[in-house]
């Protein structure tokens, strides 16, 4: 009984630290401004509800209910839905101000957007304008007290009343978004609410507080959406941006949950971490708006802390982003309760607690720009007035040979509102030569010269050498394009505005068989339909040249798909060729005889036959679910390739024979089946293992790759306080490589060129190897081409594999140190990922393991 007292009284101790009692609902007074008349014709939250806003966690079907229900009955709001998520669910933005603001809400929009064009800004009178205030919230689903004070910030803007509020929406245009990822959002709240019990329960062994892989964080295709505001590559983030460029906000707050052991975070960060191009008086801005949340926090008795732990350098997050385009972002990281109620360092975290601490900077941040509003109009004008002073007068890029990829960069530059222009004609700059009608300008003569500037900057001088995400984001380096930067103005041709889809052709009509090239980025999913629909296709390991239809010669190079005609069904072929020319952008060749004036003739048996890939990919616990996310995603959305995904468990007892490739993304397979993977790998599958796999496959000796022991510090003493920046600065959290592949080799089909820039995020360096073909892809001497590594690293990573190939039994084992599938927009490498999926059973490397 003493033992229960004691436990009792240490609960309620705890509950008290945090000023909140876990046996009861929370009043509305703890979280609204208590000075405040509030219109009773507006619903509160816990009255259509049900419950008290903290008591359960809102699903996105509740919270976009309620946000409609204000639109409804407020003169303030207007609500719009901007976008649907990968699972349908509704992506929603409410415009929040006076009604005479809202009535003349385009008219304010347009006139705001003039702020960020220089022809036009000069005569505006920015005292006259109302501030735009964007407010973002739960970006990653698993940090609810973002989109759960979302609902408390949407009730106080549409029902609080008295002059002070009366200014604010006058002087104001608020949009708030109140779930930025409601995909993930749903995933977590129904998984805590499942689990919460009438008696709260703080433990945090608890299952309300331990989410199932992968968690809620991410969103459909388990992507960190915080990472996607600048390549934007998934339907949420795009939406949202095409939102943010429509309006060009003055601040954006950007609403995280950081560990349970944590207090309150709030901008600026680090200061050594901020990125150079960003703006001096966005960092003085930022931490006078700080002043604002301290005061606040103050008030409340909350704990926090700035300029520590997070930093503002890789401008794809959703508070750094905003840097680089005249806003002012600002990132907030609460103590997370990661539920209801958890126990922690510092007492008992509870929900509410967690929500009214959102709450209360929402407000402050509001005050802030309101108080700061000619501030913040003027610094958005002079940002965009500012001329590059860059010795860099333009960027060039184009040339390749796929289009699609090509067309994919443009695209993003587009999104970001960059004006790109067609090359007025041919030029050579840093002794590369752009042709007319094949090539690109981006000029730096525009109001977007910062972001361009960071796009395409190779940077890799730092000012510090810790970073909170990547140290490198080079456009045409993830897009392995060529470009130039160009010292001197290059003529521009026509401006891109809405440049469709690079379809392909079919050239004349065959009775013999048709080719195509495999550079095209969509020709692996053009050749999964075919294959698909019973199409039986070789591809060529020779290059050869062919007579086309009308008697023209064409040639072809490794890895071309021939389609031949004398074992498949022209019926109904030509017409099915159209529509995947159509739909993928690749060129489909009628070749009129089988006999070739130069190289392997059609009937060579330097022809290999192809068969549909049939992967399995392990997912679960224990593998990185992001990794593993990007391979979905990319096998789903740009191969239209079916792919099984299952755990470790699974495959531990199930039987996999039906797969003929094996997929191991970055993880820990210490509890796998070594046996069973031997015996499958013998039997003739294909085991393809990426970045820390790689620790398994080698340690179980199925591959001829041999993992670099690091060197230990052999330093005699060092000051205790530098070890974590000493630790922090040997990792390699995101930078750009220069590799030389074999384009010759299975792996290297549908390259061009053997210089292949690849991204790495792991410190998984493999020693040299004695055969000489089994490493189709290496780094160079001198591999850094941006971003940052310590030296130590540099060296440990000079002239080593980067993907090794081994013959175990009848299979193959293909491994490679880094991630092709980089957060969707490395386009570059992810065919280097899909030639082993398709060719990898092709592959025939001299030295072979496993053979019994």
């Amino acid at each position: 009984m003493s033992v229960l007292y004691a436990l009792l009284k240490k609960a309620t101790w705890l509950a008290f630290f945090v000023g909140i009692r876990l046996s009861a609902q929370v009043p509305a007074s703890y979280y609204l401004p208590a000075s405040v008349s509030y219109n009773p014709q507006i619903p509160t939250p816990q009255q259509f509800l049900g419950y008290q806003v903290g008591d359960w966690h809102v699903g996105h079907d509740q919270l976009v209910g309620y946000m409609r229900k204000l639109a409804e009955v407020s003169d303030r709001v207007e609500i719009e839905e901007y976008g649907r998520t990968n699972e349908n669910r509704p992506l929603l933005l409410l415009t929040i101000s006076s009604p005479r603001n809202i009535q003349n809400r385009e008219t304010l929009k347009t006139q705001h957007r003039q702020l960020t064009n220089p022809t036009q800004s000069a005569n505006l009178d920015v005292k006259t304008m109302p501030v735009v205030v964007w407010m973002g919230y739960t970006v990653h689903g698993n940090e609810p007290s973002g989109n759960n004070a979302a609902l408390l910030s949407a009730y106080y803007l549409a029902a609080a009343q008295g002059p002070a509020v009366d200014s604010l929406l006058d002087e104001a245009i608020i949009l708030l978004d109140p779930t930025i990822n409601p995909d993930g959002s749903n995933r977590f709240s129904s998984w805590v609410n499942t689990h919460r019990s009438q008696h709260l329960v703080t433990d945090p062994l608890s299952r309300e507080f331990n989410e199932p892989w992968p968690g809620g964080r991410t969103n459909h295709y388990w992507f960190d959406l915080n990472r996607d505001y600048l390549y934007q590559q998934h339907p949420e983030s795009q939406a949202r941006m095409r939102k943010f460029h429509e309006w060009k906000p003055n601040i954006l707050t950007d609403h995280h949950e950081m560990g349970t052991g944590a207090t309150f975070f709030f901008q600026p960060g680090i200061l050594s971490r901020v990125h150079p191009l960003t703006p001096k008086r966005n960092v003085e801005l930022t931490a006078k708006i700080g002043d604002y949340h301290a005061a606040a926090l103050d008030k409340l008795g909350s704990l926090y802390f700035t300029q520590e732990g997070y930093d503002d350098f890789y401008y794809g997050k959703g508070s750094t982003y905003p840097d680089v385009n005249g806003c002012i972002g600002i990132l907030f990281e609460q103590a997370s309760s990661r539920g209801h109620a958890q126990e922690g360092p510092n007492g008992v975290v509870t929900f509410p607690f967690t929500i009214r601490n959102q709450f209360t900077v929402s407000l402050s941040t509001l005050r802030a720009a309101k108080a700061m509003r000619s501030e913040l109009l003027d610094f958005q004008r002079s940002f965009y007035r500012e001329s590059s002073t860059d010795l860099t007068k333009a960027y060039v890029f184009g040339g390749t040979a796929d289009k699609a990829r090509q067309w994919e960069m443009l695209n993003i530059l587009r999104r970001n509102e960059i004006d790109v222009y067609r090359l007025a004609n041919d030029a050579t700059v840093e002794s590369k030569v752009f042709k007319k009608g094949e090539s690109f300008v981006v000029p730096m003569s525009q109001p977007q010269h910062r972001l361009i500037k960071s796009m395409f900057e190779k940077r890799t001088t730092f000012e510090d050498s810790l970073f909170y995400d990547i140290s490198a984001w080079t456009m045409p380096l993830c897009f392995n394009v060529p470009y130039a930067e160009s010292r001197t103005t290059v003529a521009t041709g026509e401006k891109l505005t809405d440049d469709g889809f690079p379809k392909g052709r079919v050239v004349g009509r065959s009775t013999v068989a048709y080719a195509f090239d495999w550079d095209g980025y969509f020709a692996p999913r053009a050749v999964s339909e075919l294959m698909r629909r019973g199409y039986k296709l070789k591809v060529a390991s020779v290059p050869f040249t062919a007579v086309l239809a009308d008697g023209t010669q064409r040639a072809f190079t490794y890895g071309a798909i021939e389609i031949s005609l004398s074992i498949n069904n022209p019926n109904g072929l030509e017409t099915l060729l159209q529509t995947l020319a159509d739909s993928n952008g690749v060129d489909f060749y009628a070749v009129k005889t089988g006999l070739t004036p130069n190289g392997i003739d059609l009937g060579s048996s330097q022809f290999s036959s192809l068969r549909q890939p049939r992967p399995l990919m392990l997912a679960g616990p224990g593998i990185e679910a992001t990794d593993a996310g990007e391979i979905w995603h990319l096998l789903d959305t740009r191969v239209s390739l079916p792919l099984s995904m299952t755990d470790i468990a699974t495959v531990n007892t199930a039987a996999i024979d039906k797969y003929n490739v094996l997929i191991l993304p970055a993880g820990r397979y210490d509890q796998l089946s070594e046996d069973k993977i031997r015996r499958w790998v013998q039997s003739g599958g294909v085991l393809v293992a990426l970045g820390s796999a790689l620790n398994w496959v080698s340690e179980k000796g199925l591959t001829a790759a041999k993992i670099k022991r690091i060197p230990a510090d052999t330093a005699s003493t060092k000051p205790y306080a530098s070890s974590e920046r000493y630790r922090g600065a040997q990792q390699i959290g995101g930078a750009i490589f220069q590799t030389t592949l074999d384009i010759t080799h299975p792996l290297g089909y549908g390259y061009r060129e053997a210089a292949l820039p690849v991204f790495r995020d792991n410190t998984v360096f493999l020693e040299k190897l004695k055969d000489p073909y089994a490493a189709p892809l290496q780094y160079t001497d001198r591999p850094l081409l941006s971003g940052y590594i310590s030296p130590r690293n540099e060296r440990l990573l000079r002239s080593t594999p980067a993907a090794v190939v081994t013959n175990f039994g009848a299979g193959k084992v293909i491994v490679m140190t880094d991630n092709p599938n980089f957060r969707a927009f490395w386009y570059g490498t992810n065919k280097l990922f899909l030639n082993a999926l398709f060719f990898g059973h092709l592959i025939n490397p001299t030295r072979s393991l496993g053979e019994e």
